[in-house]
C-alpha cells in the first residue's frame, strides 16, 4: 500500500487526536457520514478541494495528510528493519504499519534511534579509553596505589613480630599511600563524572593549573607589583584540588615572577604600544626570546593590542601549558598536530620560526605562530641537552594564501593524505 492511499487513516487520526466525531467533521466539509467513513478507511481517494476543505477544520497542511507526517517515520522504521538482520516478512507493509498505528510506530522508531545513540556514545567512551592518555594515567596511579597499599597491608599481617622502627614505618607508608589513593580515586571520580555541575570539570593536575590561569585570565596583578608571592596565590586558590596540580601552578607562577620581573609591565607596555617585534624586546630587556613569548601572552589584551595563545612543551612533545585563544583548537586529550610550529621549532633548537597557519575545518581566521625551543639547563660534554619550546599564538585580520594548513590533533582532524597523519580521524567514522 502506498503512502497516498493512507490518506484517510492519517485524516481519522487527526480527527481522533482532536476529540472531533465523524459527523461533525462531515457537516463541516459539507459531505455525508457515510462518504467520510468510505474515506477514512481508504475506500475513497480524496484530493483538491475536499482536502483543503478537511485539512482546515483539523489544523494541518493538505501534504501532512496527503503524504503524512510520518515519511521520516516511515524511514527509520526501515533502518531498524535493516539493522536488525533478520528477514521481515511485512517490510512491504511498513507504510501501512505507520499509518494506521503511528503511536506504535513512533514507540519503535524511538527505541531504534535511542539504541543507535547508546551504540555510539559506547564507541565513543571505547575510543576515549584507549586513546585518552590522561585517563590511562589516572587508572595507572589508582592501581598501583592499591597495589602498594596491599603488599605494604601483607607484610604487617603474615610477618612475625617486627622491630618497632619497621612497624612505624611500614605504618607511615601505609597512611601516605591511602591518603595518594583516596586523592587520585577523587580526581578519577571527578573526571569521568558526567553529572558534575561544574561545566569546566576536571581531573587531571594539567586541567586544575589552566582553570587557576584562566581565572585570573593569565595575569596576575598582585605578582606584577608585589603584593603577593606565588605560594600565597597558590594556597588561596579553589582550582587546585591536588598537591600536583599546587606543585605545578608553583613552578608556573615562579616561571611568570622571573619574566615579569624581566620585562616590567609599565616598560613592556610602552614597548608594544607601536609594534609586536619579540627579537627587539628580546634586545632591549637583555633576556632569551622564550621569556619574550610567554610575558607577551601574559599580558592583558588591552596592553598586548590583540588576544594572544600560548603553548609549551618537552621534548617528547608533551603538552606542559598552554593558553587557549579563539579560533585556534588545543586538544583537551591525545597529542597535538605534528606540524605546529611548535614541534617544528623542537627539530631546529636555539633558530626562531614564523609562521602563519590556519587549522583544518576552522574558522577562515589565520594566526601567526612564533616559536623557539631552548635547553632546560647548561649541556656539557657528557649531559645531552634537554630541550623545551614555546610558541606563541597571535591571530591575524587576513589569513595569507600561503599559510601552513594545520589540524588540532589527528583524531579530529578533516585533512585527507596527510603525511603526517598517525592515527585515522573519527571523522571518517561519522562518530
Amino acid at each position: 500500500m502506498t503512502r497516498d492511499t493512507l490518506t484517510g487513516s492519517r485524516i481519522r487520526e487527526r480527527r481522533l487526536f482532536l476529540a472531533l466525531r465523524q459527523a461533525a467533521l462531515a457537516r463541516q466539509v459539507d459531505i455525508s457520514a457515510s462518504y467520510l467513513n468510505l474515506i477514512e478507511h481508504n475506500r475513497r481517494r480524496i484530493g483538491g478541494k475536499l482536502l483543503v476543505d478537511i485539512a482546515r477544520v483539523l489544523g494541518v497542511e493538505p501534504s501532512m495528510l496527503t503524504e503524512g507526517a510520518e515519511v521520516a517515520l516511515i524511514s527509520t522504521l526501515r533502518e531498524a528493519a535493516a539493522d536488525a538482520e533478520k528477514p521481515v516478512a511485512e517490510l512491504d507493509h511498513v507504510d501501512e504499519f505507520a499509518g494506521r498505528f503511528p503511536g506504535w510506530a513512533e514507540v519503535l522508531a524511538g527505541e531504534h534511534r535511542r539504541v543507535a545513540t547508546l551504540e555510539r556514545t559506547v564507541q565513543v567512551l571505547s575510543d576515549r579509553l584507549t586513546h585518552d592518555p590522561q585517563l590511562a594515567a589516572s587508572l595507572h596511579e589508582v592501581l598501583s596505589t592499591a597495589a602498594a597499599i596491599r603488599s605494604t597491608a601483607s607484610i604487617l599481617a603474615e610477618t612475625g613480630e617486627l622491630e618497632p622502627e619497621w612497624r612505624d614505618r611500614f605504618h607511615q607508608n601505609l597512611n601516605v599511600d591511602s591518603r595518594r589513593l583516596a586523592e587520585s580515586s577523587r580526581a578519577l571520580v571527578n573526571f569521568l563524572d558526567d553529572s558534575s555541575t561544574n561545566a569546566a570539570r576536571r581531573g587531571v593536575p594539567l586541567e586544575d593549573v589552566e582553570a587557576f590561569f584562566s581565572a585570573h585570565d593569565f595575569h596576575f596583578g598582585a605578582i606584577e607589583q608585589g603584593q603577593a608571592s606565588p605560594a600565597e596565590l597558590v594556597a588561596d586558590a579553589s582550582e587546585l584540588q591536588s598537591d600536583a596540580a599546587r606543585t605545578d601552578a608553583m613552578a608556573a607562577l615562579e616561571l611568570y615572577r622571573l619574566d615579569a620581573e624581566k620585562m616590567p609591565l609599565d616598560e613592556i607596555t610602552q614597548a608594544v604600544a607601536n609594534k609586536i617585534d619579540p627579537m627587539a624586546l628580546a634586545e632591549t630587556f637583555s633576556c632569551q626570546l622564550p621569556s619574550v613569548l610567554r610575558r607577551l601572552a601574559t599580558l592583558p589584551e588591552e596592553v598586548l593590542g590583540r588576544q594572544s595563545g600560548l603553548v609549551f612543551c618537552d621534548a617528547s612533545g608533551s603538552i606542559l601549558f598552554r593558553k587557549p585563544i579563539d579560533g585556534f583548537a588545543l586538544p583537551r586529550f591525545g597529542a597535538s598536530c605534528p606540524l605546529w610550529p611548535l614541534y617544528t621549532a623542537l627539530a631546529r633548537p636555539q633558530v626562531p620560526l614564523r609562521r602563519q597557519v590556519v587549522q583544518h575545518g576552522r574558522h577562515a581566521t589565520g594566526f601567526e605562530c612564533l616559536a623557539v625551543a631552548w635547553p632546560q639547563a647548561q649541556v656539557g660534554f657528557d649531559k645531552d641537552p634537554m630541550y623545551r619550546a614555546v610558541m606563541l599564538i597571535l591571530p591575524q585580520t587576513v589569513s595569507r594564501a600561503d599559510a601552513l594548513a594545520v589540524g588540532s590533533s589527528c583524531r579530529v582532524c578533516m585533512a585527507k593524505n596527510c603525511q603526517a597523519r598517525r592515527e585515522t580521524s573519527i571523522l571518517d567514522e561519522e562518530f
